[in-house]
């Protein structure tokens, strides 16, 4: 199922000049090939920020039975390839000349990732950047920079993906001092990691029991929260932030599909809303009892709930054990729910390219920092 979202996000007005009026007409494309969807967003820039002119996404399930193979199988390659075709007509018919497509933890699993990769390429023209965990991980940071708030001492941004999980952690309490959002660019990152799991990955190694009564519904949920905290690994930075988190002086971001389903059911919202969810705020008791929610029914009763659908059933309950993993470790009195990321901060990179530190504009003044984390 695709879904598509032709709605302009809010953005400054640009300024009235030629230049400005050229420099604004540019439209920017970034996807993201991920272990199971396949995104896509084109965009103007606004000001500081950016209006989308279209988005696309379609479930691929690229990394289908990639943990038990070490492959990614010719059906999943063949539903990729398709979708990933659909994006280059996009961008060919939106005339999109700045592009930076991605992949992800899918291609970096498996053994043949590179040859489909190649195979993308020759049948699509697009060339994807296989990334690392630490940009993936940091992009995520980058496309939420106004999803922060500096009122917290500390940060911790998750973005639970299809085959892995990446975590960072920021000092807000210097990003205050440097005067926070939007004018002191990104805030420091104290550490960052990847968990080597995500909702298919999690949802194939511990596979849901049939016909379970509640007793084993909360074995297997445990089960999956103890495998999650096996494969995480915590950075030392991470760890001389843990006093903000106990002391409560610090908040959560969740950047992805199974964080805006919680909250999409905490909302009990009949159809998914993004203006409703992107941007709000889930007590943690919140966030745990949608979470609660969803792990104690099966497959069914989840597809009956308005924001997951059959297509979504099956593997949000791995994302709710993973985003509780997480909240046992790092407690948070509050978490904030991104319905962007990845492809936002692609698009935040290609808008406002990355310049030296301290470069002076014209007489003499140090140019402000732009929305990405970078000097605009």
């Amino acid at each position: 199922m695709d879904t598509h979202d032709p709605g302009e996000r809010p953005g400054a007005d640009s300024r009235n000049t030629s230049k400005g009026r050229h420099r604004h007409d540019v439209i920017y494309g970034a996807i993201d090939l991920g272990t199971n969807n396949c995104r896509m967003l084109m965009a103007r820039r606004a000001g500081r920020s950016f209006r989308v002119v279209e988005s696309f996404s379609r479930i691929v399930k690229l990394g289908e039975g990639l943990g038990a193979s070490g492959v990614l199988s010719d059906e999943a390659m063949d539903r990729a390839v398709e979708a990933l075709a659909v994006c280059a007509q996009k961008l060919e018919r939106r005339k999109v000349t700045k592009l930076r497509a991605v992949a992800t933890q899918a291609c970096r699993m498996a053994s043949n990732g590179q040859e489909f990769l190649d195979r993308v390429e020759r049948e699509t023209g697009l060339k994807l950047d296989l990334i690392s965990p630490e940009e993936e991980a940091r992009l995520a940071v980058q496309g939420s920079l106004d999803l922060l708030d500096d009122s917290f001492d500390a940060a911790v941004v998750v973005d639970i993906g299809g085959g892995s999980t990446e975590l960072c952690w920021l000092d807000l309490a210097e990003w205050r001092e440097r005067g926070g959002y939007p004018d002191a660019g990104r805030p420091g990152i104290r550490g960052w990691t990847t968990i080597p799991l995500g909702v298919v990955t999690l949802s194939e190694r511990c596979p849901e029991p049939e016909n379970a009564t509640p007793e084993e519904r909360l074995a297997w949920y445990e089960a999956m929260k103890a495998e999650v905290r096996k494969e995480t690994r915590i950075p030392k930075g991470a760890r001389r932030l843990r006093s903000l988190f106990e002391q409560g002086r610090a908040h959560m971001v969740g950047t992805s599909g199974t964080v805006t389903s919680v909250a999409g059911v905490h909302l009990n919202l009949v159809r998914y809303d993004r203006n409703r969810v992107d941007g709000s705020w889930m007590e943690a008791h919140e966030a745990r009892a949608a979470c609660d929610r969803l792990s104690s029914k099966d497959a069914a009763g989840r597809a009956g709930e308005g924001c997951i659908g059959t297509e979504r059933a099956d593997l949000v309950v791995a994302g709710c054990a993973i985003l509780e993993t997480v909240m046992d470790g790092w407690p948070v009195p509050r978490l904030r729910v991104g319905d962007r990321g990845l492809r936002e901060g692609l698009l935040l990179n290609l808008i406002y390219p990355r310049r030296k530190r301290g470069r002076r504009g014209r007489k003499g003044r140090v140019r402000k920092s732009g929305p990405s984390g970078v000097e605009a």
